[in-house]
């Protein structure tokens, strides 16, 4: 050991008087830099403001689904469906990082999740091939984009209804209830937004998530991200104090950390609900009708229970007309 020892200490002392003059020591007690995922925003900006308020609206309603549906493949002649049909496949925009929702697994590289058997009931009635689906990862602030360029059928990604939303897109009945609150450490004596003032918080860039952060009286600092898991990545490198999003999400972020909890009241009332094209409204009436099978069939119960735990009735379908 001793002779190791020395043979080092050689070694340095002979670095050290051949170090170029012009090449300036290293100072030993800088801080590395914490690697960051990419394109963080800290702090997040605000997003622009409508350019006028949305008329107010029933998140929860949608469209009535016709009272029988057509037999998968053979969808009406013309109909948004049929066009599906004749492609061979239903194009799905997802989240490919939230564990238990809607995530790819490392051991198949299959995506799985609540969400991910959702879209399959919806393919099985469409095409009769629960299977005939084409994925598309996105972002949270793709999910509108995407489907105003008519890049995806549809949307289920965690997506909230809201009123300002329902200028630019359409929402099926709601299939999934949630509401925000926080993602913390143990032991960090953090158990509501109260605590956070002036700490920073994390949620998914273009989410609503990151609106309510900014409206919380305690005034936290907004960060955002292209994920959440992002936003774990930055909870266990300390660069942020809390992360918030849906409880749904925020469970699955716990079950991949266990040295996180999730914790605080829910600040807010989360509707999720498939999104389609605002002019695809034979669709959205087909896909409430999925949805109402699926709830009617105890298929909704055994979904939320093989991903999500001890599952709560379904959401109830509210039509509008």
């Amino acid at each position: 050991m001793r002779k190791i020892v020395a043979t080092l200490a050689v070694v340095f002392v002979l670095a050290g008087c051949g170090q170029d003059p012009a090449t300036p020591a290293v100072d030993s007690t800088a801080a590395a830099a914490v690697p960051r995922p990419l394109n963080v925003q800290d702090p997040a900006q605000s997003p622009a403001p409508p350019s006028t308020s949305p008329p107010a609206c029933d998140v929860r309603a949608s469209l009535r689904p016709p009272a029988t549906l057509p037999a998968p493949g053979k969808m009406p002649a013309g109909s948004t469906m049929a066009k599906i049909v004749e492609r061979g496949r239903l194009i799905v925009g997802i989240d490919q990082n939230a564990y238990l929702t809607s995530y790819r697994d490392p051991r198949t590289g299959e995506v799985v999740g609540f969400e991910i058997d959702l879209a399959k009931e919806i393919a099985r009635a469409l095409l009769g091939n629960p299977d005939a689906i084409q994925w598309r990862a996105i972002t949270t602030a793709d999910r509108i984009p995407v489907l105003q360029r008519g890049e995806v059928d549809m949307v289920i990604r965690t997506m909230t209804s809201t009123c300002e939303r329902r200028q630019q897109v359409a929402f099926s009945t709601e299939y999934l209830t949630s509401a925000q609150r926080l993602l913390v450490n143990k032991g960090s004596g953090i158990d509501d937004f109260d605590d956070l003032a002036g700490r920073k918080v994390c949620a998914t860039r273009g989410s609503t998530s990151i609106v309510t952060i900014m409206k919380q009286p305690s005034k936290p600092i907004p960060v955002a991200t292209d994920s959440t898991l992002d936003c774990l990545v930055l909870l266990q490198q300390g660069q942020v104090d809390a992360v918030s999003t849906v409880d749904v999400l925020l469970i699955g972020l716990a079950a991949q950390d266990p040295s996180t909890e999730v914790v605080g009241k829910p600040v807010s009332d989360e509707p999720s609900a498939v999104a389609m094209r605002l002019d695809a409204t034979d669709l959205v009436r087909f896909v409430n009708g999925v949805l109402d099978k699926v709830r009617a069939s105890g298929r909704w119960t055994a979904i939320y229970s093989q991903w999500l735990g001890t599952a709560p009735p379904p959401p109830p379908a509210k039509y509008l007309d």
